[in-house]
């Protein structure tokens, strides 16, 4: 066997063992993706607990706590597995990732005595298990960005975000089971509740644009219009000031803490069985891959059968496979290029930050002003007070799917346009 064909088979073995540790690391994706949405549950359902002084959800948190040291055992074992590899393919970040993780995941037994115990508020536990999850989910952001197969990358990036939009999804959903149960949203609950869907969005339209067809077509499937209807109701009631009061009788903010509960729980399960399908499908990926790798090997281990080449016709053949112009290309895709790339993209991006944020200031003061106005505008002309102004403006905003900066912006470009007609009808 000549010294090229040994080399090109050692290359067909590492692209084998490579294929084979993503292949692992689909699998480890499917154990996370299934305690994430178990602790999704629990954390939800502790939510409530809390906020109702346990009154609420005793049975069903106790259930949901069974399932996720379930689902937290078998997750253990995968992550247990891949630290025990004689010659382990993961990245070193990786392994640091889940190293970090494992630590947090030591101290779940404490915060589910808090709870228990009622030693925690419901915004403090929420938050532990947030930043579990973020954990969690920064494991599955390495497992992308340390893939070497552009296409199975793809589908690892498109997991993350849906994943990540979930996750998000989720903690709209406790948000909104504390404020329901307790019987009020204060601000900042408002404007958690409200970030938490813009934030959504963004994942949500990261992943439909890395999503294959097929998952697009899923997505689209799964989500039922009716329950996002009734999702929406229930975030406007949510994002209405009310006054003291005005808050609703307990016995109904009960009512709507349940109902808000369901709703959201048949979405964020809607987007798990999404996340599933495409973790199916990436796994079944993975192994083809495989297969065609090792099928790869077997042909080159029988050598080439042909005649003798002409002479110089290898170095014809290198000489003409890729020109100076494409060596200069892939320098900038290999890891030495992307590490200087992304030395000086740090260094943009701290500077570009900085403008990001005054400009994000700047623009902030600007749409308050416009929504100033047009509230001053509405009050006048609708003879409503500023709370009843400021909520006529938001669900008009919503109904047209508009920003409530636009909005305004539209009332204001009205409001001078028939100023100007009036004007012209006096003359």
């Amino acid at each position: 066997m000549s010294s090229a064909q040994q080399l090109l088979l050692t290359a067909l073995r590492c692209d084998i063992d490579n294929l084979t540790h993503l292949a692992t690391t689909a699998d480890i994706v499917g154990d996370i993706s299934r305690f994430i949405h178990m602790l999704q549950r629990e954390r939800g359902a502790s939510t409530i607990y809390l906020a109702s002084q346990g009154q609420r959800f005793k049975t069903r948190r106790d259930t949901y706590r069974q399932h996720s040291q379930q689902a937290e055992t078998l997750m253990r074992q995968r992550l247990e597995a891949l630290s025990q590899e004689a010659r382990p393919q993961a990245a070193a970040r990786l392994l640091r990732r889940i190293a970090a993780v494992w630590y947090a995941l030591d101290e779940l037994d404490e915060l589910r005595l808090a709870i228990d115990t009622f030693a925690i508020s419901p915004d403090a536990a929420t938050q532990a298990f947030n930043q579990l999850t973020s954990g969690l989910l920064a494991i599955v952001f390495e497992a992308a960005d340390s893939s070497i197969d552009p296409d199975i990358t793809r589908h690892l990036v498109a997991i993350f975000h849906l994943m990540q939009g979930k996750e998000l999804a989720g903690q709209e959903r406790a948000c909104g089971a504390f404020g329901f149960t307790h019987g009020h949203f204060d601000e900042a609950h408002r404007a958690l509740l409200n970030q938490l869907v813009t934030d959504q969005q963004r994942c949500f339209d990261t992943f439909v644009e890395f999503a294959t067809p097929e998952a697009q077509q899923s997505w689209q499937k799964e989500l039922s219009p009716r329950t996002l209807a009734g999702i929406c109701h229930l975030r406007d009631i949510a994002c209405q000031r009310h006054s003291a009061s005005q808050t609703p009788p307990k016995d109904t903010s009960d009512s709507l803490g349940e109902t808000w509960y369901e709703l959201t729980t048949l979405r964020i399960d809607s987007m798990k069985t999404v996340e599933d399908a495409l973790i199916t499908q990436l796994s079944v990926f993975c192994h083809r891959k495989i297969a065609q790798a090792e099928d790869g090997l077997e042909k080159a281990k029988a050598g080439p059968c042909r005649p003798t080449p002409a002479p110089c016709a290898h170095l014809l053949t290198l000489a003409g496979a890729q020109p100076l112009g494409d060596l200069t290309a892939n320098a900038l895709t290999s890891p030495l290029g992307r590490s200087l790339i992304e030395l000086t993209q740090a260094q943009a991006s701290r500077l570009q930050g900085l403008s990001d944020e005054l400009e994000n200031t700047r623009k902030a003061l600007r749409e308050r002003k416009l929504i100033e106005r047009a509230k001053g505008l509405i009050m006048a002309h609708q003879e409503m007070s500023e709370e009843e102004a400021y909520r006529f403006l938001r669900k008009t905003s919503m109904d047209q799917s508009k920003s409530m900066a636009d909005m305004a912006q539209a009332i204001l470009d009205l409001s001078a346009m028939l100023k100007r007609k009036e004007d012209g009808h006096a003359r």
